[in-house]
């Protein structure tokens, strides 16, 4: 039997030719978060990147810079309220922690409370992180107690 290895050669290229479904995950980080806070009936505001945030106490006097080093007491869980860290008068610079603290912490003053809902693309995106899988929406509730400017 005589085999065309260019017909063969055609066929599996043509059957191994799958569609690549592009996944849009900000748009899946989206609809949860909106679904996270309609299940909780929260009201939260949002910035163009995708944060949601809720103030719950502003705080008093100036806001942390992007280039701050903040102390703050929180807790980290994700949206079936599994917590996954917390903390209490911790410390760091801004700049070396997730994007969803950098954007989020100076939005309130010392003495400030915030609840960050964090899309994956401003947390760990589509890496794991401890028991925090990929592509996971964070939430953090965060008390600012000072900061001091670089």
């Amino acid at each position: 039997m005589k085999i065309n290895y260019l017909f063969l050669f055609i066929l599996i290229t043509f059957f191994s030719c799958g569609e690549n479904k592009v996944v849009d995950q900000s748009a899946i980080d989206q609809q949860k978060i909106g679904d996270y806070l309609a299940a909780k009936q929260l009201e939260a505001l949002s910035t163009a990147s995708g944060l949601h945030y809720i103030i719950s106490e502003a705080g008093t006097g100036p806001k942390p810079g992007p280039d701050a080093t903040v102390t703050v007491t929180y807790k980290g869980y994700l949206l079936d309220d599994r917590v996954f860290d917390q903390g209490e008068f911790y410390t760091g610079a801004l700049p070396s922690l997730i994007k969803g603290w950098q954007e989020g912490i100076p939005l309130i003053a010392a003495g400030g409370k915030i609840k960050l809902i964090i899309p994956s693309a401003l947390g760990y995106g589509n890496r794991a992180a401890g028991s925090i899988p990929p592509n996971s929406v964070l939430v953090f509730d965060v008390s600012l107690h000072y900061f001091s400017a670089k």
